[in-house]
């Protein structure tokens, strides 16, 4: 089974995607995927840069490989734009307006909320079989872990609506992070200095681009379309080959139904001929690819419902069961689960009681 392109490593070249716009790809060691990319946006100023990476010192030297490719510096990058508030995407932020006092511009919702993984489950579980298939040998059942989440978040984290954990890093994370925090050696979490919400207009590499709000992964997930060159920075909303990971952890009372709305609202764009995500190649076909995750999560909505049926009234955990491989259970299939469960009831498709516990029970 073939690695997805989300799961290539980074190389070192630095290409031309657009008029002023360098896709520079960073490295990054997280389930399912094998590097960034972080977009330099050119323009008589210097440039402004999009995602620029995961906090610390492998990817700070990356970013500053990538620049002198491009014959920049840190010092001429003006503005950083983060698309959500995930680590890979706001990592060198906080370092960039240290440096070069950069601006920071991300949506105004953005927060260091429940840092889920990026990559849905049952991509992270094609990545394994390919893993596997490429060793051949038999499936590894060690726990690859998930990505950090802030140290605040760590020392505050509550019950799931669903009575389970919610998503936890490998302990060498926390304490990496925490040390990284304590030493002071670099900063790690960024202040947005320029809040944008839907609508907003920026000049970026000379050229107007507009701010497109898509909750989904992320509630403060920004996208941003160019209409003269007809690019779309896609961010983690819409990824060539796998489908980002859905979290039920989030404010929005049907969490896959935001993130439909927000696929369809990217479907709908016009003037859009290649879309560039953080994770993978450019791809042309933005509407289709935005179908094509939708009839996915419908897939995945009826085995739910098929499972119900089977099961009966159970929680959210025994959906999960059945639903994912054993390798896989855990916090973030009960969440991907959860916000299946919630688009069925709230759709009028399953019904949802507590036990003596606390914990929903839904019938499908």
């Amino acid at each position: 089974m073939a690695r997805k392109k989300e799961q290539e490593s980074a190389r070192e070249e630095v290409t031309e995607v657009g008029p002023g716009v360098l896709r520079m790809e960073l490295p990054i060691s997280m389930p399912g995927l094998g590097h960034v990319n972080c977009y330099a946006l050119i323009d008589g100023d210097g440039a402004a840069v999009v995602d620029p990476g995961l906090p610390g010192p492998k990817t700070w030297r990356a970013i500053k490989d990538r620049l002198r490719r491009a014959d920049l510096a840190v010092k001429h990058v003006h503005t950083v734009i983060v698309t959500h508030s995930h680590p890979d995407h706001f990592g060198g932020a906080a370092r960039f307006a240290k440096e070069s006092g950069a601006k920071v511009v991300a949506h105004k919702a953005f927060r260091f909320g429940p840092m889920e993984p990026e990559v849905s489950v049952e991509d992270l579980e094609a990545e394994h079989a390919a893993k596997a298939s490429e060793e051949g040998g038999v499936e590894s059942r060690e726990d690859s872990g998930s990505p950090p989440i802030t140290p605040r978040q760590l020392m505050q984290r509550k019950g799931t609506p669903w009575g389970g954990e919610g998503p936890r890093p490998p302990f060498k994370t926390r304490m990496k992070w925490r040390a990284m925090r304590m030493l002071g050696r670099a900063p790690i979490f960024p202040v947005v200095t320029h809040p944008v919400k839907a609508g907003d207009r920026l000049t970026l590499a000379g050229r107007e681009w507009q701010v497109v709000h898509t909750p989904g992964h992320t509630e403060d997930h920004v996208c941003l379309h160019d209409p003269e060159a007809k690019l779309f920075l896609a961010g983690d909303h819409v990824l060539p080959t796998i489908t980002p990971h859905i979290s039920g952890l989030t404010h929005y009372e049907d969490p896959l139904n935001a993130f439909f709305e927000s696929l369809d609202l990217a479907a709908s764009i016009p003037d859009v001929e290649c879309a560039l995500p953080a994770h993978g190649h450019p791809f042309a076909d933005l509407a289709g690819r935005c179908e094509a995750i939708k009839q996915h999560h419908f897939e995945r909505l009826e085995k739910v419902r098929s499972i119900g049926s089977e099961l009966g009234p159970s929680t959210v955990e025994a959906f999960s069961q059945r639903l994912f491989r054993p390798r896989s259970w855990g916090p973030m299939a009960d969440s991907e689960t959860y916000a299946h469960l919630e688009h069925l009831r709230i759709a009028g498709n399953a019904e949802r009681t507590e036990d003596k516990e606390g914990r929903y029970i839904y019938a499908t």
